[in-house]
């Protein structure tokens, strides 16, 4: 069986290295926005290139975070809206509507499956405040492009990179390529904890500042609350974790990177579409998605070879009865993407042999 992801394989090769973190952690006696937290703040930051990281519970906290802050600073006001790429984790549109804000959806490119700039200024109104660029499968979006229009309309440029640790874009590091941006560190991605966390990077102070009262009840000093905050602190034993682990991120993605060429290079099966990676960009494979008309038979076929995949994602937000309202939307690209879209198991413990055993398995689908 060769499986889609094996987070126990992954994890094995720094268990010690883990344990002893933990126990340092665990004898320390301070659980919570102690020196761990502190300590991966600073190697976070230093890691994107930014001068603040601001660590938290989970991706999606990270990313509605964000907002409120600008909401706080009153660069953002209620009912504004935020455009957001139509294909994306559904959690990308939540972190807006949360917010009491307005999701304008945008169409992605069809082959690096990322928010296309062209159709950005269509979309933009003067109740526009922000755009959000999701990195998707571990791939920047377009940055300099979204950066010239972000500039243009005075608009927030915010970065979704839950699924790009790592990644670049015309040499900088994702995490820094906006006003700010939000990581997951949940265990399935390339810096993952071993439980949920996150983090928010960024170069202002003063949006700093507010996140870090908004993640703590919006305390400013100890029991004097500023703002009606929430309760989204990393924990110690998670910074621990993360500490240890983005010592191996690179060759973590390294390691990404040797599956996917394999892929790329082997499967010559015409009626799959591949990956591209856009120029001047670095992709860290969070996810490595091929597409496929006949996507569900592709599946099936792989199942009957003990070849385990994976839909990213099955169902569009739009479509989603979360959001009834957008039911009645029509994003053709999206829709597309969600119905052919297969991610082949990337794993990082992968062998040669169950590496070719995919390529092999792809090759000899009709």
């Amino acid at each position: 069986m060769v499986d889609f992801l094996n987070l126990k394989k992954i994890n094995e090769p720094y268990q010690e290295e883990l344990i002893k973190a933990i126990t340092k952690v665990v004898q320390s006696g301070c659980y919570i926005l102690g020196e761990e937290g502190t300590e991966f703040e600073n190697n976070f930051a230093n890691f994107c290139g930014t001068k603040h990281c601001i660590g938290v519970a989970n991706g999606f906290d990270a990313l509605r975070l964000i907002l409120r802050g600008y909401l706080e600073l009153k660069i953002i006001e209620p009912g504004d809206e935020v455009i957001v790429p139509a294909n994306t984790y559904i959690a990308s549109i939540l972190s807006i509507t949360e917010n009491n804000l307005v999701p304008i959806l945008v169409e992605p490119e069809l082959t690096s499956f990322n928010i296309d700039p062209q159709k950005i200024e269509e979309k933009i109104t003067p109740k526009t405040k922000a755009i959000i660029a999701v990195h998707l499968y571990g791939q920047t979006a377009k940055m300099q492009e979204l950066y010239k229009i972000a500039h243009n309309h005075n608009l927030k440029l915010i970065e979704d990179c839950a699924q790009a640790h790592g990644a670049t874009c015309h040499g900088k590091l994702a995490g820094n390529l906006g006003d700010a941006a939000s990581f997951s560190f949940y265990p399935t991605v390339n810096l993952g904890a071993l439980g949920d966390a996150g983090a928010i990077t960024t170069n202002d102070p003063e949006l700093t500042n507010i996140l870090r009262s908004l993640r703590n009840y919006g305390e400013s000093t100890k029991y004097k609350n500023l703002y009606c905050g929430i309760n989204s602190k990393l924990d110690e034993i998670q910074a621990a974790i993360l500490n240890v682990k983005l010592t191996y991120l690179t060759d973590e993605n390294a390691k990404r990177q040797h599956i996917a060429t394999k892929y790329l290079e082997g499967i010559s099966n015409h009626n799959i579409i591949l990956p591209i990676t856009e120029k001047n960009n670095t992709h860290v494979y969070q996810i490595f998605t091929i597409r496929s008309e006949n996507r569900d038979a592709l599946q099936n076929n792989l199942i009957s070879r003990d070849i385990n995949t994976v839909i990213h994602y099955p169902i569009p937000p739009h479509k989603q009865l979360a959001y009834k309202m957008l039911n009645q939307e029509f994003y053709p690209i999206t829709e597309k993407i969600h119905r052919e879209v297969l991610s082949l198991p990337i794993d990082p413990s992968l062998t040669e042999n169950e590496i070719q055993q995919v390529i092999e398995a792809l090759n000899g689908f009709c």
